[in-house]
């Protein structure tokens, strides 16, 4: 016959609109391949009833939700985080000194109050333009509980000293592991 059929594997099956048939490979799991097409594995499960996660089988066919995005958000000025449970953007920006508008903006689509256990996202990083020049004195890096008042004693300068050496930065919003300018002549700890 020379018929053949298109699928690889004899066992391929029709995927409802919307999904598509992936052939278990070795090492696949359900969260692996949750993570790599950008989907959950209850998802997944959905589209397999039946399914044993803790038993997949090389050259078996499961249906993969097709989310019409590319596996993964591009992350040119970052890095890849998978959600855990109990993150949310909020603690992700105290966590890596980013804000919550810029974690939004590297990932077009994301919606923030469903983040899903086992998603990817892209987390931005700070560049190296938004550090303060500083050619009389030296970066500091903002730490959890640091204000300007609390830094101004530290170094033995004024709160205004320090503004002054770092326009732009608002002393209201730091974040951790962003980086200011001490003035050098401060560069002593009061204590």
């Amino acid at each position: 016959m020379t018929d053949k059929h298109h699928d690889k594997h004899p066992d391929s099956k029709r995927c409802p609109a919307g999904s598509f048939p992936y052939t278990i490979q070795s090492g696949d799991t359900l969260y692996f391949l949750a993570i790599r097409y950008n989907t959950t594995v209850e998802a997944i499960m959905k589209l397999n009833p039946g399914i044993d996660p803790n038993n997949l089988q090389i050259g078996q066919v499961i249906c993969i939700p097709d989310k019409g995005v590319s596996p993964m958000p591009p992350c040119p000025n970052g890095f890849y985080y998978t959600i855990r449970a109990g993150d949310t953007l909020f603690l992700l920006s105290q966590r890596f000194g980013v804000s919550v508008d810029a974690i939004i903006r590297a990932n077009p689509g994301i919606e923030p109050n469903n983040l899903q256990i086992g998603q990817v996202i892209c987390i931005p990083v700070h560049q190296r333009p938004e550090m303060p020049p500083c050619p009389y004195g030296v970066y500091y890096t903002i730490k959890p509980g640091d204000t300007f008042y609390l830094i101004a004693q530290r170094f033995c300068i004024s709160v205004q000293e320090l503004m002054s050496a770092n326009p732009g930065v608002d002393p209201n919003n730091l974040m951790i592991g962003q980086v200011i300018c001490i003035p050098k002549r401060c560069v002593i700890y009061c204590y």
